[in-house]
């Protein structure tokens, strides 16, 4: 129930307006949030890729209904990537791109999201860096998939984010497992109705198991992003059972959450990509991760009375 009110106030402009407003808030969305500005997004990839870590960075901001601030995004992430390449910090980078906050909620929203996408895509293609798109509610998933479709007929290493939490996922994926394909595996991170998500926390991780199987067994590239011990040793056995090498597959976990694990990871030879979110428009980011884990939201509140 908590964690439901959680992801409702992640769309609340009077919860934003509250949250926002409390000093104390910025200290604490530190620890999920890289920065800012483009100079802390490009400290943070130097940090992470010194540890032997990889990126994907998200321009945070989402619900965009202004077309010139969808272009604004569109923009941010080409600075992104020239101030990558002057650093050269491309190599092995990626971006994570959110279809609602370059256009896809607009009237015409599926043209002009694909249009600002495929700029983003063009350029990253043009650095030797990759996209993925990410998945947002259910509403969104099949003009998502059909965007990710025009983006990989130039651009064929796109990726895309799946949401295990959707009753619909696994079927999804069987059209996903192609060679080629990038697919980043995650639970879902938003409020969905019983009709179409599953509900309780042990029939999604069985979802996620279910998916990760699917992923594992196909010829695509599966992305593992989960902070979950048990899903994370799952992976490691379906990938040897399933004869795959690490660089066939990868793990994904979050910026500020289980740093220690995400080394650990590295030193055992996997590869391992940090979510790497900067920007100003943090709020809905940060409302997401304090609901995906008591410890996050626990970490907020000591934070005020410690203080």
């Amino acid at each position: 129930m908590l964690s439901r009110l959680l992801l409702a106030s992640a769309r609340s402009e009077r919860m934003r307006d509250v949250i926002t407003a409390v000093p104390l808030t910025r200290g604490v969305v530190d620890r999920f949030v890289a920065g800012e500005d483009l100079d802390a997004a490009v400290r943070a990839v130097r940090e992470l890729t010194g540890d032997g870590l990889q990126v994907t960075l998200d321009h945070l901001g989402e619900d965009t209904l202004d077309r010139a601030q969808a272009a604004r995004t569109r923009d941010a992430y080409l600075a992104l990537f020239d101030a990558l390449a002057a650093q050269g910090l491309t190599e092995g980078a990626e971006a994570s791109v959110k279809l609602s906050a370059v256009g896809q909620a607009l009237p015409d929203g599926e043209a002009i999201a694909l249009d600002n996408a495929h700029r983003v895509a063009e350029a990253a293609h043009r650095l030797g860096m990759t996209v993925t798109l990410d998945m947002e509610d259910h509403t969104t998933v099949d003009s998502t998939l059909g965007i990710l479709g025009k983006l990989r007929a130039d651009f064929p290493a796109t990726g895309v984010a799946i949401q295990a939490m959707l009753r619909r996922t696994e079927g999804d994926l069987r059209d996903l497992v192609h060679e080629g394909s990038r697919v980043r595996l995650v639970k879902g991170a938003y409020a969905e109705p019983a009709s179409v998500a599953y509900q309780g926390r042990d029939e999604v991780d069985r979802a996620y198991v279910r998916d990760l199987r699917l992923l594992m067994e196909g010829d695509g590239h599966p992305m593992v992003a989960s902070h979950d011990p048990r899903i994370i040793e799952i992976a490691l056995e379906l990938a040897r059972r399933t004869g795959r090498t690490p660089g066939s597959y990868e793990f994904q976990m979050l910026y500020g959450i289980r740093a220690a694990e995400q080394r650990r990871l590295v030193q055992d030879g996997q590869r391992m990509r940090v979510y790497v979110p900067y920007g100003g428009d943090w709020y809905g980011y940060f409302m997401r991760r304090l609901a995906e884990r008591p410890a996050n939201l626990a970490f907020f509140l000591r934070s005020f009375v410690s203080r």
